[in-house]
């Protein structure tokens, strides 16, 4: 019975050591993932943008938290930002169908164009499995990616973890700290921190 019991521990400890293997950390290579985006293509992040700093923001539009930088257009000043400066950003929705948020290409499309998105381009993870590979909690939720395709940065938008617009001006915004280091040859201050927003509506 005794020895049943430790190989039943043995099998679930490598059970959820092979489960960490496959999820995205940071100080580790970025998993690599291809998902069809709002523009009618296949998009690949990591491979396709070797040597550029990759922004990958999960979003939801029926998200309160969301609406907080989108709707005074904050988000879409960063993403151009960003751009601007050489970063590649990408929008993921892992919204399911049935579930708020959720999205197909057109629509997504739509949103884009209505609202002036600045982002490379919108992705669709309708069965959740990419946003699951990179422990995607809420809706933002922001992930970087530095030039060497390591992920470097886990975590919120900024540290003002309210829905409302008015307090985007008084944040640190997590995001342009981390990628103003990186473009200046340092190190990332603040690898991870506590993402704040909407869960993410898986299936």
């Amino acid at each position: 019975m005794k020895a049943l019991l430790i190989a039943s521990a043995f099998a679930f400890a490598t059970a959820l050591s092979a489960v960490a293997k496959d999820t995205a950390e940071v100080g580790k290579p970025a998993p690599e993932f291809t998902l069809p985006g709002a523009d009618g293509k296949n998009h690949s992040p990591v491979s396709e943008n070797k040597g550029k700093i990759i922004v990958l923001e999960w979003t939801n539009p029926g998200c309160p938290f969301v609406q907080k930088f989108y709707a005074p257009k904050e988000m879409q000043k960063l993403q151009k930002e960003m751009k601007e400066k050489g970063v590649v950003w990408y929008r993921i929705n892992s919204s399911a169908e049935g579930q708020e948020g959720h999205q197909n290409v057109e629509q997504a499309a739509k949103y884009d164009k209505a609202h002036g998105v600045e982002a490379k381009a919108t992705l669709l993870d309708h069965d959740g499995k990419v946003g699951r590979l990179y422990g995607a909690k809420t809706t933002p939720h922001m992930y970087i990616i530095d030039t060497t395709g390591t992920l470097v940065y886990n975590g919120a938008i900024d540290d003002m973890a309210t829905p409302r617009s008015g307090d985007i001006a008084l944040a640190k915004n997590y995001v342009r700290q981390a990628v103003d280091e990186l473009l200046a040859g340092k190190p990332v201050s603040n690898h991870t921190t506590k993402p704040y927003g909407c869960s993410v509506k898986y299936k």
